[in-house]
């Protein structure tokens, strides 16, 4: 919008909050449409940032059915969208395509290792589904498409309660909660923040690269080791506490960028513990906000009638 561009944002709300483009009510570049994307839906654009779908793993198993939806159905229509105006469409796909990998670091040509039909399968499948659809209208029909594969992603105006591990850890430890790290905690990820992921995407919506591009921080660190970080920078005094495994959780991730780098020009720069202290400073905020305006409702006085009150 600050380059000068209409935008136009379509969500229902399933895992968004109103709340997160609230400042930008109001400016005139800036329109929001409550709507779903598993109905077909008629405006006119010029680039469609197809960005729909729960991605926390609490979200899209607790109703797994709604996620395949989105990413079936919801991909079609975006992508009939894109062919009947003549759009260029960016899929935002994951790092979730390559399941759990037996290649370390994952590049774009590696085809993935996914239990189509575990806890993680709507999602993994889904994404992976959406893709081949990019490309069957990429093919049969012309249209424009852009594929980004994006890995674990943190920041401000995340849910609080979204389930990921960035989330988890700060908010249990702000609270004074323990840290609950799942299996060993020797499972690795590599976060990016998200200014660097917008960065990205909208680098490969402007590029001329059809085929898929991983945007990810090649950064990888252990579970165990986040939590102690994340513990450090909230200057927490809550203990670490180890849970069963979770099934089918990748046990290592890590995209290697080359093709960003080279075909986009396109690598994270904010470093680590500077992302992570920005959303720290938001989730402060958030509980701030939360503690003041909750809503707490108060017995309602008793109707009288004339001269009677109604209950004994």
């Amino acid at each position: 919008m600050m380059d000068g561009h209409e935008v136009t944002v379509v969500d229902n709300f399933f895992t968004g909050r109103k709340r997160n483009v609230e400042h930008w009510i109001g400016h005139e570049n800036f329109e929001l449409i409550n709507h779903d994307v598993v109905e077909p839906l008629y405006i006119e654009v010029d680039q469609i940032y197809h960005l729909a779908s729960p991605a926390s793993p609490p979200n899209y198993m607790y109703n797994p059915i709604k996620t395949l939806k989105t990413n079936t159905i919801g991909t079609l229509n975006m992508l009939g969208l894109a062919k009947r105006v003549g759009a260029r469409l960016l899929l935002a796909s994951t790092s979730e395509v390559y399941g759990d990998p037996e290649v370390h670091p994952q590049s774009e040509d590696y085809w993935g290792h996914v239990n189509p039909i575990g806890p993680r399968a709507c999602y993994d499948e889904g994404k992976r589904v959406a893709e081949t659809m990019c490309y069957a209208y990429m093919k049969q029909e012309g249209v424009e498409v852009r594929v980004a594969r994006i890995f674990n992603t943190f920041g401000p105006r995340m849910h609080m309660n979204d389930g990921r591990v960035v989330s988890n850890f700060i908010l249990q430890a702000l609270q004074g909660e323990p840290l609950t790290v799942y299996g060993s905690g020797s499972q690795t990820r590599a976060f990016q923040y998200v200014s660097d992921l917008v960065n990205g995407l909208v680098a490969l919506m402007n590029s001329n690269v059809s085929s898929p591009v991983n945007l990810g921080n090649p950064e990888e660190h252990t579970i165990l080791e986040f939590a102690q970080l994340i513990k450090n920078l909230v200057g927490s005094g809550s203990e670490i506490q180890f849970l069963s495994e979770a099934q089918d959780d990748p046990q290592k991730r890590k995209p290697d960028i080359k093709k960003a780098k080279l075909m986009l020009g396109w690598e994270p720069v904010v470093p680590l513990e500077e992302g992570l202290n920005k959303a720290i400073h938001y989730f402060r905020k958030e509980l701030e906000y939360q503690a003041n305006n909750q809503y707490i409702p108060k017995p309602k006085p008793a109707r009288v009638k004339k001269g009677r009150t109604r209950h004994s």
